[in-house]
Order: structure tokens, then sequence, then C-alpha cells
């Protein structure tokens, strides 16, 4: 059975970081792209970032680039979202999930599973 647990999340002032993790199980995580999405009632489901298997190709959302970090270390099956300089409106359920389809070219990517997230609230 595939599993994500998604953990990190919490209330953090404007300015703040935070920094998320996802353990993942039942696959062979370091096969796999990975991504993080968030969602709120307001926006729906949003895409943030991915990573490639190897943890060596990252892509953002326009949003979020120069803020957030991707990462993984594929030996303790883990990936990571650093959230630096976070604002108000990053304040989402943010998921991490396993891509079965990627095209870095075309920015295409889909996912198979996710976890249960982790919820983000930024305020003063």
């Amino acid at each position: 059975e595939v599993r994500l647990v998604e953990s990190g999340g919490g209330l953090v002032q404007p300015g703040g970081s935070l920094r998320l993790s996802c353990v993942g199980s039942g696959f062979d995580f370091g096969l796999y792209a990975m991504t993080w999405v968030r969602q709120t009632p307001e926006k729906g489901l949003e895409w943030v970032s991915r990573t490639d298997a190897t943890g060596s190709r990252e892509a953002y959302a326009p949003s979020v680039q120069g803020r957030f970090t991707i990462s993984r270390d594929n030996k303790k099956n883990t990936l990571f979202l650093q959230l630096n300089g976070l604002k108000t409106e990053d304040t989402a359920m943010y998921y991490c999930a396993r891509l079965r389809y990627i095209d870095w070219d075309r920015a295409e990517a889909t996912f198979d599973y996710r976890g249960q997230g982790t919820q983000v609230t930024v305020s003063a």
C-alpha cells in the first residue's frame, strides 16, 4: 500500500519559515518524481513545486519561486519543502504527491497518490 505522510505545518507569522516533510512507504521512493501541491477553499488545488526522482531537477510555481525550496532524501524516503518568506496567501493545506507522469519540457505532470496533508497558516 502506497502511503505518504506529511508533517511540519503550523501557525507562523508573515515573513517566517517552516519546513515540511513527507515520508513515503509502500513503493520504491527513489524511482518516482514527487510534487507538493496546496489547497484552499477559495483557490482549489494549486501546484507548488516538483522534483525528479534523484532530486537533480526542480520546478516551482511563480508564486513561490525564490521563497520555497524542494529537496529529497531517498535514503530516508523523505521529501521536503522549505518555506521561507511566508505570506498570508501561502495559507493552505499542503500535500505531497507521487507523480505517475511528468513532462518537463511541457511542464505537465499527473499524480496518482497524495497524503493527508499538513496545514500551514500564515497570520499575524
